[in-house]
């Protein structure tokens, strides 16, 4: 039933978007409309939407997304909103532009199974389409003006609009004082949060083994799968945490249902996994957050949440 609604709601956004004028088309009103179009799967039933609901902070609902014909991909779709900034991209880091990155949803057999070279073709021979590109880039379709519509558009899906942007800019807010103290936890020598997840967006683009890598259930290479370096053997790029709360399921695999099984997974990450291979130090000696600054911390991660998105906090 979800699935049937969502897509009807995706098509209903392709129709009303097909009634732009391509004469007022931009780069980002075009890589919207791309971004929802199934156009660019295999068999024209998934978009870029699919998996990236705007509802939820453009992430997925569920561990693992479905490509076409219901087949099982490799891991946890992420957000793409604030990604502006970035410098890696996907959790082991194979694209280093947003621009980049365009082409291997596309093309991946688990998720829309299209080449990149017949994609653009049907794009050709798509009379809107051709308009439009014609109307901002001045020729047809191209592998290059493809990625950079979407790209675009991604680029415009930028949130700031949060409670603590508002608390620190000394705005009026509803930050709690059990958010404000899970920040100063968050910043604290003991829980180093901050360690891997600074910048504006809460990341440092690196890429970190949390434990997750054990060749038992956990057998996800990463970053070693792009790099064939023995030290990036279960090292994943370090996710934004802005929208956190609507994100979930979390990690690479989206083992994790809720951002409590997240932070307790921190505070003490032996009792999820025995063995972890090349773990980050950092992490070895448990942290053991109290009851209390477990519920702080979940605070201070909800006030990272963009107003839009307040009621779909889970």
């Amino acid at each position: 039933m979800i699935k049937k609604v969502f897509f009807l709601f995706v098509s209903l956004w392709v129709f009303l978007l097909s009634m732009t004028d391509p004469e007022t088309m931009t780069q980002v009103k075009l890589g919207e409309r791309l971004f929802f179009d199934p156009i660019l799967s295999k068999d024209s039933t998934l978009s870029c939407a699919s998996c990236h609901k705007p509802d939820f902070a453009f992430a997925d609902t569920v561990a693992i997304s479905p490509g076409i014909l219901g087949r099982i991909g490799r891991r946890n779709a992420p957000s793409v909103m604030n990604m502006a900034s970035r410098s890696e991209f996907f959790y082991d880091g194979r694209a280093k532009s947003l621009r980049d990155q365009i082409h291997f949803p596309i093309e991946d057999p688990l998720e829309m199974d299209l080449s990149y070279g017949e994609a653009v073709e049907r794009l050709k021979r798509n009379t809107y389409y051709k308009k439009a590109f014609f109307q901002v880039y001045n020729e047809d379709p191209t592998p290059i003006n493809l990625a950079d519509a979407i790209a675009s558009f991604e680029e415009s899906l930028e949130t700031a609009d949060t409670e603590f942007d508002a608390w620190m800019a000394n705005k009026p807010n509803q930050m709690s004082p059990s958010a404000i103290r899970g920040r100063e936890i968050f910043m604290s020598d003991k829980a180093k949060c901050f360690d891997c997840h600074f910048s504006p967006d809460f990341t440092g683009d690196e890429f970190k083994n949390i434990g997750l890598y054990d060749e038992i259930k956990y057998k996800d290479k990463g970053r070693y799968e792009v790099t064939k370096n023995p030290k990036d053997l279960g090292t994943f790029k370090v996710p934004g945490l802005r929208n956190v709360a609507v994100t979930g399921p979390y990690m690479h695999d989206g083992s994790f249902k809720n951002l409590k099984e997240v932070i307790e997974y921190y505070s003490d990450p032996s009792k999820f996994v025995n063995h972890p291979i090349n773990m980050d130090s950092t992490l070895v000696k448990p942290i053991l957050f109290s009851n209390q600054e477990k519920e702080d911390l979940e605070a201070f991660l909800k006030s990272l949440t963009d107003r839009q998105f307040f009621k779909h906090i889970r």
